[in-house]
């Protein structure tokens, strides 16, 4: 029997300034007048077409992505949040997220958005050097960055926001070891409660898998990395996923209920969900209409496509989530939260076991500090498995 976990939206709104040429994320070259009520419209009318979905739950947590979520208005993102509220109810300690760059938004808009109910910011700064930033397509320099930071942390101290993020980027092309730290040191400088310090990944559909830039060897990444882990860990940043250290009681909450296996339902351009139905005994995955011009011709349905989590494919989906987290997985919750029994997950886990890639701790798995290096290899076992 499978149970119903904890719910979560995300948000999606499409339009960027520019297209950045490492991003394969769904967004779009922003119109000379981006929509933004007929879109706030339609994200509504998309979640009223999902409340069969909700179950009676609450919502734990919001995320408003992009795209650049920061482009809209300050009265927009009220009357969307307002507009959402009336259709689920907001669980008490709600985290709301909105993803903002630091060249699209200025003081007054920033402290609206908290207004309208945000309590959480994430703010793409990625670097700090102007020669890195021009090549990732950023449009904000360092001073825009640290002053994005600077506003963000007057606003938590002032009760307006409960926390924020910064985003930064290390193995950008031809980046140094020392670059990459100074880049990380600026940012720990800045005492954000949160940081999500990740490696440069080369995705598919993008200009830089077109025209490959030249990255740091293996050497160096593992360089930047161990010393960079070294670094956050004595700021007083606890590392409790593969790419995300937070300060004390300043975890994402709603990236850890995605990775915990929780529901989530995604409205606006290409948003995807994962719904649990116990009653049918089904995982249900959504993705909605990817263009903005589709998305917005009331003509059609948002589902692009929607399909059924099989048995056979939940083992390594849970684990593709689970293991990202450095916290034991208990079994009982795979149990709980895929419908299969114990021994499934025991037997695709058992090579990884013998390895001492993972270990079993008799309630729960944990992957061992190699494994945690390894991490592909074990999801790549279990993919095979599938």
């Amino acid at each position: 029997m499978l149970a119903l976990p904890t719910l979560s939206l995300y948000i999606h709104i499409p339009w960027c300034v520019q297209k950045c040429p490492y991003c394969d994320f769904n967004s779009h070259a922003q119109p000379e007048v981006i929509p933004e009520q007929a879109y706030i419209n339609c994200l509504l009318d998309d979640l009223r077409a999902d409340l069969a979905y909700v179950q009676g739950r609450q919502l734990q947590s919001i995320f408003i992505g992009g795209g650049t979520p920061s482009l809209f208005s300050a009265e927009g993102i009220a009357r969307l949040l307002n507009g959402v509220e009336s259709l689920i109810g907001f669980a008490p300690d709600i985290e709301i997220t909105l993803e903002a760059n630091p060249g699209t938004f200025e003081a007054a808009r920033f402290r609206g958005f908290c207004d309208a109910g945000v309590n959480r910011l994430s703010i793409g700064v990625q670097s700090f050097n102007a020669q890195h930033l021009k090549r990732l397509g950023r449009i904000h320099d360092a001073a825009q960055a640290k002053q994005a930071a600077q506003l963000a942390a007057e606003l938590v101290s002032q009760g307006k926001l409960q926390s924020f993020n910064l985003d930064i980027m290390h193995g950008l092309p031809d980046q140094t070891e020392a670059e990459a730290l100074d880049d990380l040191a600026q940012a720990i400088a800045l005492q954000p409660p949160h940081i999500s310090w990740y490696q440069l990944t080369i995705e598919p559909n993008t200009l830089f898998a077109s025209k490959p830039p030249t990255l740091p060897d293996d050497d160096t990444l593992w360089d930047i990395y161990e010393q960079g882990h070294q670094r956050l860990d004595a700021a007083g940043y606890q590392q409790y996923e593969v790419s995300a250290y937070g300060q004390v009681n300043h975890r994402g909450q709603h990236n850890i209920n995605y990775w915990r296996f929780g529901d989530y339902l995604g409205i606006g351009c290409g948003a995807h969900g994962k719904i649990t139905l116990p009653n049918e005994a089904r995982i249900l995955r959504t993705e909605k209409v990817k263009h903005p011009r589709g998305y917005l011709d009331l003509s059609r349905s948002f589902v692009h496509r929607s399909w059924d989590v099989a048995p056979s494919e939940r083992v390594f989906e849970f684990f593709m989530n689970q293991l990202r987290l450095l916290e034991p997985v208990p079994k009982q919750r795979f149990v709980a939260l895929t419908g299969l029994a114990l021994e499934t997950a025991e037997r695709a886990l058992a090579n990884s076991i013998q390895r001492g890639l993972v270990i079993d701790q008799g309630e729960y798995w944990q992957t061992s500090a190699q494994g945690r290096l390894y991490l592909n290899a074990i999801l790549g076992e279990l993919l095979e498995q599938a």
